[in-house]
């Protein structure tokens, strides 16, 4: 007496070039939803710098020109505080031609570096009537935007 076999399933065919590319393509989708993730805080981040940049740069400029130069230092990053002492900014800002006037034609903020980064075009009137544009760099700083580099 012969017993018969239980019946067991065909063996299934394994496909791993398959579960290779799924798993890649997940891969790949994750990484797409990461990058745009990115993009779009990045996006963000810029569109909502620009106001501050501006009012920063307003501020500093208002200041230098109503002759407050101490408002106008504390205005400064870190970096152009340690290259000029609040006595030294405020005769440099006084020495003619003073400037009396200023126009912002131009706010800009991009990252560099991971780092937010603020450039303002400006158009400045010295005293003599004479006229020249500068770019302001604006840099974000203890919490807040500050002027850095030489304004002008």
């Amino acid at each position: 007496m012969d017993a018969a076999q239980p019946w067991s399933r065909p063996a299934r065919r394994r496909h791993p070039m398959r579960t290779g590319l799924v798993v890649a393509a997940a891969g790949v989708a994750l990484c797409c939803v990461g990058i745009a993730g990115l993009g779009a805080w990045n996006v963000q981040l810029v569109t909502q710098a620009a106001g501050p940049v501006r009012q920063t740069t307003e501020g500093f400029l208002r200041e230098v020109t109503t002759g407050d130069t101490g408002s106008a230092y504390e205005r400064l990053c870190d970096e152009a505080r340690t290259r000029w002492s609040e006595i030294g900014f405020t005769s440099w800002v006084r020495t003619p031609p003073v400037v009396r006037d200023y126009e912002i034609m131009d706010v800009s903020v991009a990252t560099h570096g991971g780092r937010p980064l603020g450039t303002v075009t400006v158009v400045l009137t010295r005293d003599s009537g004479s006229t020249e544009q500068r770019d302001l760099t604006v840099v974000r700083e203890d919490g807040g935007w500050r002027v850095c580099g030489d304004p002008y």
